[in-house]
């Protein structure tokens, strides 16, 4: 294995000290122009990059963001890191991605990752509903926003979406629509934000003068394509079988759709169908999908400023307050859920 080249390396090729090297790349103005020339020559012979970690372990400061989603495999978390990237690339920082699959144990982990690299700050979407992994990385005293998720208390800022509100877009339509008898495909309990949609879909019905039972749930293990599938399945074992299905998101949604097209159910003339996010593929599905749209780009841009404004290096420090955003969902209303009753 090839060693690395360090700066003494390029002192000794130079024929300078390291600490000339270290102010040819640090502070060039104080080296005189021959003697810059001959250090650079030299770090360009040798190939030399600095070691940004170590400088940044010297100086105390980071200049990598971390990033934990709950699934990288959603469209929707690739539209929340990029609006992250976006605005920490303005900033000069860098953004480390992690996915925790939906898998506490594996956020646990990347937590630890992030403290052990002393990153700058931490964007989570958390996949422990106990919330034991916020507090464990509470500790290390290293900043974190939460995204998707309100914030509960006053020790962090969070920016996220009403999902009450999303939930009863999504009912509220499939009402209006003429449907009494609907599924919920919700995805794992655990989750808030699967609590939240489902609460505001109860709020729709009751809106409408409908009871609870209009809504059976069913629940999934994980929020992707082949769950939904499952989920579909089993829609389509029911001997009642419900006119219309609200997903927890759209890759369930995507799933429920491709099992009733397997079986020769009509989408939507025999089962109605709406999703929640709003991700690229729905307006390209088979029948284009209507969901409730979460301005996901924003939302990853808006939970990095947070985390930029509280660990900025000028001004003083406990001028940060932290807050809550709570941004609003739209409903976009495809093919699939515009049957008529």
């Amino acid at each position: 294995m090839a060693q690395s080249v360090g700066i003494k390396d390029v002192a000794r090729v130079a024929g300078v000290s390291v600490g000339t090297v270290s102010n040819v790349i640090n502070r060039p103005d104080t080296v005189a122009t021959e003697t810059r020339a001959r250090v650079l020559s030299a770090i360009d012979r040798l190939g030399y990059v600095r070691s940004e970690s170590a400088r940044q372990l010297r100086a105390g400061r980071s200049r990598i963001m971390g990033l934990l989603v709950l699934d990288m495999g959603n469209p929707f978390f690739v539209d929340v890191a990029r609006g992250a990237e976006r605005a920490a690339r303005q900033a000069g920082l860098g953004v480390m991605v992690c996915n925790s699959a939906q898998n506490p144990g594996e956020e646990a982990e990347y937590l630890s990752l992030f403290a052990e690299q002393r990153v700058r700050g931490v964007l989570l979407t958390p996949a422990d509903a106990t919330g034991r992994n916020i507090e464990a990385f509470r500790r290390h005293n290293i900043p974190f926003v939460l995204v998707d998720r309100v914030a509960e208390g006053t020790t962090e800022c969070s920016v996220s979406v009403d999902d009450v509100a999303g939930g009863a877009l999504a009912v509220r339509h499939l009402v209006d629509a003429g449907h009494r008898s609907l599924a919920y495909v919700s995805g794992p309990p655990g989750l808030n934000q699967v609590r939240d949609r489902r609460t505001g879909a109860l709020e729709a019905l009751a809106e409408a003068g409908l009871g609870p039972d209009v809504l059976r749930e069913l629940p999934t293990e994980r929020l992707d394509v082949a769950a939904g599938r499952d989920a579909g399945a089993r829609l389509l074992g029911l001997a009642d079988r419900p006119t219309a299905v609200f997903c927890a998101n759209d890759l369930l949604a995507l799933g429920v759709l491709q099992a009733m097209y397997a079986a020769g159910v009509g989408v939507p003339d025999d089962l109605a169908i709406v999703g929640y996010d709003d991700i690229e593929f729905a307006a390209a599905a088979a029948v284009p999908l209507t969901s409730v749209r979460q301005p996901a780009v924003t939302m990853g841009a808006m939970a990095a400023d947070l985390l930029l404004e509280e660990t900025e290096e000028e001004g003083p420090a406990r001028a940060h307050e932290h807050r809550r955003v709570v941004l609003q969902p739209e409903l976009v209303v495809r093919r699939s859920s515009l049957s008529a009753r």
